[in-house]
């Protein structure tokens, strides 16, 4: 019994370790990540046609388009957006 403990916390620590660095989910899961939070920015900015390509979304978008604090606010989400699709989380 002492061995399988001591074997659950090293894997706990090891998958610790690997998010820490950064270590890229599987492209299936990925792609699954990616839906839910274009589906979660989407639910957060209805008014937005914001596509699949959150990167696009931001190459396409034209500075002083929106009032200022709306345009800080929709750039943060997005870039949250692709930050947490990048860590996989």
């Amino acid at each position: 019994m002492f061995v399988f403990v001591l074997v659950l916390r090293l894997a706990r620590r090891r998958v610790r370790h690997l998010v820490r660095l950064g270590v890229p989910a599987p492209a299936a899961a990925r792609g699954d990540l990616a839906e839910q939070v274009c589906g979660d920015l989407a639910a957060e900015l209805p008014e937005e046609d914001l596509g699949q390509d959150l990167d696009d979304c931001l190459d396409r978008y034209v500075l002083g388009s929106k009032p200022r604090c709306e345009e800080v606010e929709y750039l943060e989400l997005v870039q949250e957006a692709i930050d947490r699709i990048d860590r996989g989380r």
